[in-house]
């Protein structure tokens, strides 16, 4: 049974990357058509007698046609995969940015003083987004004042965000809060 549910959970991942990878060779063989297409059509730009020698005319009217084609289509299907790939990336960056624990969105947010603004969440909601005491929400238990100055949101980034515009404006100073990072 494990061996399954380790099965089941690898698929998905691998199912998704190999998706990635196909979208990415579609994308290269786009690239590559689009690169011979404009060699073709460059060439005839070039060599513009061709469209009026009886023995070339045919064949060259019949080279634009078919290559100003196959670059239009082809444009349109790389601007898709390009698309699909950014799209596919940012998901994953905003699945990677929700799943951060808020420790992780703490430090990302107060940088060099992280530790102490870990000290004063955990102090004050015990690192919990959805803490409340009285008017007091979030993370760092502000205020109903200061959550209409500094903002708040339901993610431990807006809440870490907004302590920190507040945590700024009061000097870099931990005075509004009740703990303090070094009790």
């Amino acid at each position: 049974m494990g061996v399954c549910a380790l099965f089941l959970l690898v698929l998905p991942a691998t199912a998704q990357s190999q998706s990635d990878a196909d979208l990415s060779a579609q994308l290269t063989r786009h690239l590559s058509t689009m690169k011979k297409d404009k060699q073709v059509l460059t060439f005839l730009q070039n060599h513009q007698w061709l469209f009026s020698d009886p023995r070339f005319s045919a064949s060259a009217k019949h080279q634009k046609r078919i290559h100003t084609l196959s670059l239009a289509r082809t444009q349109k299907r790389a601007a898709a995969a390009k698309a699909a790939l950014a799209h596919r990336q940012k998901v994953r960056r905003l699945a990677a940015y929700q799943a951060a624990t808020p420790s992780t969105v703490i430090c990302r947010v107060f940088g060099a003083d992280c530790q102490d603004a870990l000290a004063v969440s955990r102090c004050e909601s015990g690192l919990r987004t959805d803490a409340q005491n009285g008017q007091y929400l979030g993370l760092f238990q502000m205020g109903s004042n200061e959550r209409r100055i500094y903002g708040h949101g339901s993610t431990a980034t807006a809440q870490a965000t907004a302590a920190h515009r507040y945590f700024t404006d009061s000097g870099s100073n931990w005075g509004p809060w009740s703990c303090k990072p070094w009790s």
